[in-house]
């Protein structure tokens, strides 16, 4: 069965004064429960595109796999919302304890809230890449011009990895947390180097979203949106450059504003 990311439906509206019969297009909702060596592991609830991205990316970022190789089998049965992965070794106790969190240690610090895995797996950016302000304005642009499920239905977040000059792939999705999952698992299954990439992102910036771009590697991210106050302290532990508000010609620097190029300390 082939799904599909918006569908349309008949409604009633409320313009100029009156009510009226129109048919509008509503995003489709779609959960798929993923099962690990015979065992259930997680159940998503997506956007049902790009279905094999978003398990490889959600289970890179949950420690469950370093590289693409470490699956050596993947069926996903998208008539019944099931997905069955075969691994080569068994998932470890620890990569299973999601909920549980702790206090870990970042760069010398001890003050973030992490979860278990999250310590194992998010990475202190090493990136050189640089962006000038003009760079910033026109990726996300970008990505809004080719964000045509949002414009029809409103109802996805859009991420996009991006070079300084070009995207190289967007995804959308119901969950901000699956649009970059997406992206992980496009760059694992395509073997990108993403280290000098930089991602784009429609959504609020949490913690959450922070260390998913610190587990995939790269040292820019870019909002139309705020960023949390612990995601600015997490991007400042682990080297990561948010950009927020970037909307028409402005935005602001939250962390690391030493990748956009014609930054300056005023005196």
């Amino acid at each position: 069965m082939v799904q599909h990311m918006s569908r349309k439906r008949p409604i009633v509206t409320y313009k100029n004064g009156q009510l009226q019969g129109v048919e509008d297009e509503i995003v489709t909702e779609f959960p798929i429960t993923i099962h690990i060596n015979g065992e259930e592991f997680a159940t998503m609830v997506c956007t049902p595109t790009h279905l094999e991205e978003l398990i490889i990316g959600f289970l890179a970022s949950e420690g469950a796999i370093l590289f693409k190789d470490d699956v050596t089998d993947l069926i996903i049965d998208e008539s019944a919302g099931f997905a069955y992965v075969t691994l080569k070794s068994e998932i470890h106790e620890k990569q299973q304890q999601h909920s549980k969190r702790f206090i870990g240690s970042c760069c010398g610090k001890s003050r973030q809230f992490y979860f278990q895995n999250d310590v194992r797996t998010a990475k202190t950016s090493m990136a050189k890449t640089r962006l000038k302000p003009e760079d910033c304005l026109n990726l996300m642009k970008m990505m809004q011009k080719n964000s045509l499920v949002f414009k029809n239905t409103g109802g996805v977040h859009n991420a996009a990895l991006c070079t300084p000059s070009e995207i190289l792939v967007g995804r959308a999705d119901i969950g901000r947390h699956n649009a970059i999952d997406k992206l992980y698992g496009h760059s694992l299954l395509n073997k990108i180097p993403v280290r000098d990439k930089v991602i784009v992102f429609s959504g609020r910036i949490s913690s959450e979203i922070l260390i998913k771009a610190a587990k995939i590697g790269v040292g820019i991210v870019l909002s139309k949106s705020a960023p949390t106050d612990l995601a600015i302290q997490l991007a400042d532990d682990l080297n990561i450059t948010t950009v927020g508000f970037i909307r028409g010609e402005s935005f602001n620097v939250y962390s690391h504003p030493e990748r956009i190029s014609d930054y300056s300390m005023a005196e």
